[in-house]
């Protein structure tokens, strides 16, 4: 007998590459592993920056889960690693908690993210609506740009609030602050991040000489990191650096430390922990989704992928790590790269690691505006912004931009929390009346002593009300009266749906009629069967509760 958990077919999708793997798949994970590798320093420490923690959390959050993803995920090309969506919760959440609950949140929501892969419930995060994620996108993208502003204008402003209004006043408090020297360095980071890639589309004979081939294959984000530090240390600019405000980046290992744990403190993080989890899942999918359509590998596993998620984000809060989930620009990286096997993943570790551990020191020369301007570039290209535009809002249905635009506005004023509670009950509500909208009773034929209805859709209990007019009907009706109803076109029936056929039986009854339903389908049919509504239609009785 099949077990009910999910833990007997815990396979990750590495065993299965293994399979047929070769010389020849090695190296193209080798080269892309090595080139998502490079990539993932510059994000991995803007991350952290910007969600209030130190670099080496976003560096060390990068090697160990983006190993462990890698190792255990059950999507062959996904990267995993910190994220920009977290930005906004982390910072939150360091804010009002401490950096020790959030280790502590994040620990429990890897123990989440677990239980739901075991569960099997991996595929629930695909009954969340695309209006819902896309809004919810958008919303913090526009929360990481806003973030951004106070390192890519330079302002000093001692300690940054959680809430966006409060930030944006912040700043504009110490607006006189203005560096133009990281504004200006900022500026051409993400100039220069938006140009990069087009270098293959200069004139024909620019492009192909050997020098733009070979500049071209290196990542955008790398270039703009050493030029513009080399820039800044060169020129010394009075510009705030990874080394003014932190210290620079630790040269070892960080070490395994637990941290202060009890049950009042867990209690306390279940909204946390629940955002943390929620956002890792949702991500983590949609990114394995996406890594599906671009790869042509074969589809990810996404239970399995969840509870890799799971023991990343358990693993990670011991060495003083932040969230993880599967990151869209370093997977996107490692497909066209070549990366074709967890293979390429686990190098893309080893080689972070060992760049942190050789170039450490030189980490404190980094602008933060340089950082910001690769955030700012993020957040532009995390965004789909066609899809807010006049023109495309009017290719939706009303319901579809209300819950888009909903939940964008709730992600922006308060938290992603909100905006996806609230977000899923509306899209249920609106789910509910599109649904009830589609049942109709419609009179066939009126000849007596017999009353014939069509019915049509899904009986259920946001549409039961729609029986009334029959119900009136047969109670006005004259007596001897034979009510049919014939439900060829009922697709469904549900509790709510037999008390309704059930009060039409009693008025029907009433007037001493007979009341007969006609071409059930299977659902229904199984229904009234198993309610003992089909006995009392063949007895000729009514429904009665005993006690």
């Amino acid at each position: 007998m099949q077990s009910p958990l999910n833990l007997t077919r815990f396979r990750p999708r590495l065993l299965d590459a293994m399979a047929d793997y070769n010389r020849e798949r090695f190296f193209k994970d080798l080269g892309a592993g090595a080139t998502v590798g490079i990539v993932a320093l510059p994000l991995a420490m803007a991350f952290a920056i910007a969600s209030g923690l130190k670099p080496e959390a976003g560096i060390w959050t990068a090697i160990i889960a983006g190993f462990l993803i890698s190792l255990l995920g059950g999507s062959a090309v996904q990267i995993g690693g910190p994220a920009g969506a977290f930005i906004v919760i982390v910072y939150g959440i360091v804010e009002r908690y401490g950096v020790a609950n959030l280790l502590i949140a994040t620990a429990c929501a890897g123990v989440l993210l677990f239980a739901a892969g075991l569960f099997g419930l991996g595929r629930l995060v695909r009954f969340v609506p695309l209006s819902i994620v896309v809004g919810f996108t958008n919303g913090i993208a526009v929360l990481i740009l806003l973030s951004q502003l106070k390192d890519l204008l330079g302002l000093s402003v001692e300690k940054m609030p959680a809430d966006v209004f409060s930030q944006l006043h912040a700043m504009a408090l110490r607006i006189g602050t203005f560096n133009p020297y990281a504004f200006a360095l900022g500026v051409v980071c993400v100039a220069g991040l938006v140009l990069w890639p087009r270098l293959p589309r200069l004139p024909r004979h620019l492009a192909r000489t050997r020098a733009v081939q070979m500049a071209s294959r290196v990542p955008g984000p790398i270039v703009a990191l050493v030029t513009l530090t080399l820039v800044s240390w060169g020129f010394a600019l009075p510009v705030e650096t990874i080394g003014t405000r932190f210290g620079g980046i630790p040269e070892g290992v960080p070490g395994f430390a637990l941290p202060d744990f009890s049950w009042e403190t867990v209690k306390q993080l279940v909204t946390p922990t629940l955002t943390i989890a929620l956002l890792g899942a949702i991500e983590s999918l949609l990114c394995a989704r996406v890594a599906d359509q671009l790869s042509g590998q074969p589809r990810h596993d996404p239970n399995q992928e969840l509870m890799a998620q799971g023991i990343a984000n358990m693993v990670t809060p011991f060495f003083g790590g932040m969230p993880a989930t599967g990151t869209i620009a370093r997977t996107v990286t490692n497909i066209r790269s070549g990366g074709n096997s967890p293979i390429a993943g686990i190098v893309h570790a080893v080689t972070l690691m060992v760049v942190v551990l050789l170039a450490a020191p030189l980490a404190r020369h980094v602008p933060l505006a340089v950082l910001a301007g690769i955030l700012v570039f993020v957040g532009l290209n995390m965004g789909e912004w066609r899809e807010f535009t006049p023109g495309q809002l009017r290719h939706f249905s009303r319901h579809y931009r209300l819950l888009m635009l909903g939940t964008f506005f709730l992600t922006v004023v308060f938290d992603l929390t909100v905006a996806v509670q609230v977000g899923i009950v509306l899209a249920c509500a609106l789910f509910i009346r599109r649904m009830s909208g589609l049942f109709s009773v419609e009179l066939e034929t009126l000849q007596p002593p017999v009353l014939t209805y069509r019915i049509y859709g899904a009986l259920f209990f946001g549409a039961a009300a729609k029986l009334d007019e029959a119900v009136n009907a047969a109670e006005r009706a004259p007596r001897g009266m034979t009510v049919v109803l014939d439900a060829t076109h009922l697709i469904y029936l549900d509790a709510s749906g037999i008390d309704a056929l059930r009060q039409l039986h009693r008025a029907v009854l009433a007037r001493d009629g007979v009341l007969r339903l006609e071409s059930l389908q299977p659902q229904p049919r199984e229904v009234i069967e198993r309610s003992g509504f089909a006995d009392e239609l063949a007895a000729g009785r009514p429904h009665t509760t005993e006690g």
